[in-house]
C-alpha cells in the first residue's frame, strides 16, 4: 500500500463520509490497495443440503465468473489449478491461452494461484500427506506443476489449502509421518518456487472437510512450518496465507496472527477477507458484516507490518446474487480499511498511550472513527 503524510492527509479531505462508486475506486488507487476476488466467489454455490444449487440458472462457467468479477468492479482474480488441467491433472495449454485473453479483455490481474487438490475424490484420504504412496506422489507432481502453471498465467504466487490432508478420527493417522510429509512438500514446492521467483504459501484452517483436525490447522503452525522451510533453503519465499474465518474458527485475535508473522519474518503471501462467527464453520460471508472493532484492528495491522500484497474476497454467497455480495464486500472492507488508515494516521498518539497502559484513553483515540468516522 502506498502510505504518505500526503495521502493520508486525504482522508479528511477527499474521503470524508461513507466510500462508494468512483469515490472508492479512487480510493483504492491513491492508496495502492490491491483488492482481488476467487473465481469461486462468482458463481453459484452448492451445499450439503442445496445440492442442486441457489442460483442454478446462473452460467457458472470460468468465462462467466471472471465477467462477473469484473461488472462487481474487482481488479483481481485468484485461480485453481484444476481450472487449466485435463482429465489426466496435465496443463491445458489451450484452456491457459483461452483464460489470458479473457483476462486481457477484462483487464484482470492474477492476483494468486490456488492448489485444489480437495474437491476430486481421488484425493479422500489426503494430498501430499495421502498414505497411499502412489497417491502422495501423484500430489506432489500436481503441486510442483501448479507453480510452473502460477508462473505461466502471470500470478505472482502459488497457495496451498491442503483440504483433504488430515483426520476424521483418533487413531486414524500416523500423525509424525503425515507432518513430516507434509513439510518435505513445502521444502520442495518452495524451491521450486524460488527458482520461478514466486511466493509460496500455506494457508491453514482448524478442520473442514476433515472434521477431526487438518494437517495444518492454525496459522501458527503454519508460520512454524514456513520459519522452519526457509532457514533450511536459505530463503524467505515461503509465507502464509490467511483466511480471516479460519482465524475466527479457533477465536484467535486475527490482528496478533498478523504481528505474530511479521515478528518470525515471515512473509504473508496473502490475505483471504470474509466474515464468520467465533468458533463458527468457515461461514464465508461477506466481509465487515461482522465484529467491526476486530476487523479494523486487522487492517491496521497490515498496514502496520507494511503489508503490500493483495487482499482477496473468498467467500460463498449462497442466497445472495454474486456480483452484488463481491461489490458489498469491497465497498465495505473499503470502508473499513479507511478506518484502520484514519486510527494509522493518528498512531504516534496511539504508541503513547499505549505505553500508559490507560485503556480508556486509547479506547478514547479509536472510538469516534470505528462507529462514525
Amino acid at each position: 500500500m502506498k502510505i504518505s503524510k500526503g495521502n493520508l492527509s486525504k482522508l479528511e479531505t477527499e474521503y470524508r463520509g461513507y466510500l462508494e462508486g468512483e469515490t472508492l475506486d479512487r480510493f483504492f488507487k491513491d492508496f495502492g490497495i490491491k483488492f482481488a476476488a476467487g473465481h469461486w466467489s462468482a458463481g453459484d454455490f452448492l451445499d450439503r443440503f442445496a445440492t442442486r444449487g441457489y442460483f442454478p440458472e446462473l452460467d457458472s462457467s470460468l468465462e462467466a465468473q471472471l465477467r462477473r468479477i469484473a461488472e462487481a468492479g474487482i481488479e483481481g482474480v485468484e485461480f485453481h489449478d484444476v481450472l487449466f488441467l485435463d482429465e489426466d491433472l496435465r496443463i491445458d495449454e489451450d484452456r491457459v491461452a483461452k483464460v489470458r485473453e479473457i483476462l486481457e479483455e477484462l483487464g484482470l490481474k492474477v492476483s494468486n494461484m490456488n492448489v485444489n487438490m480437495f474437491t476430486d475424490p481421488r484425493w479422500k484420504l489426503g494430498s501430499i500427506t495421502n498414505p497411499i504412496r502412489e497417491v502422495r506422489e501423484k500430489a506432489f507432481e500436481v503441486l510442483l506443476q501448479a507453480a510452473d502453471l502460477a508462473k505461466e498465467v502471470g500470478s505472482p504466487s502459488l497457495s496451498l489449502w491442503p483440504g483433504q490432508d488430515g483426520w476424521d478420527y483418533n487413531f486414524e493417522s500416523n500423525y509424525l509421518l503425515k507432518f513430516g510429509w507434509f513439510i518435505d512438500a513445502c521444502r520442495q514446492a518452495s524451491k521450486r518456487c524460488r527458482e520461478l521467483g514466486l511466493r509460496f504459501g500455506v494457508e491453514a484452517k482448524l478442520k473442514e472437510p476433515k472434521e477431526g483436525n487438518m494437517i495444518v490447522p492454525t496459522t501458527h503452525i503454519a508460520g512454524w512450518i514456513a520459519y522452519k522451510v526457509n532457514e533450511e533453503i536459505g530463503s524467505k519465499v515461503m509465507g502464509v496465507t490467511i483466511d480471516y474465518g479460519h482465524e475466527q474458527m479457533y477465536a484467535v485475535e486475527p490482528a496478533f496472527t498478523v504481528y505474530a508473522l511479521h515478528s518470525m519474518g515471515v512473509p504473508i503471501v496473502g490475505f483471504h477477507i470474509n466474515t464468520a462467527k467465533l468458533h463458527s464453520n468457515d461461514e464465508d460471508r461477506v466481509f465487515g458484516t461482522g465484529d467491526i472493532w476486530r476487523f479494523v484492528d486487522y487492517l491496521y495491522a497490515a498496514i502496520d507490518v507494511g503489508y503490500d500484497g493483495w487482499f482477496g474476497e473468498d467467500q460463498f454467497t449462497y442466497r445472495m446474487d454474486p456480483v452484488k455480495a463481491m461489490k458489498l464486500s469491497k465497498e465495505i472492507f473499503g470502508n473499513l480499511m479507511k478506518k484502520a488508515l484514519l486510527i494509522y494516521a493518528r498512531r504516534e498518539e496511539l504508541e503513547e498511550a499505549r505505553e500508559t497502559g490507560d485503556q480508556a484513553r486509547i479506547l478514547d483515540i479509536v472510538k469516534k472513527i470505528i462507529l462514525m468516522g
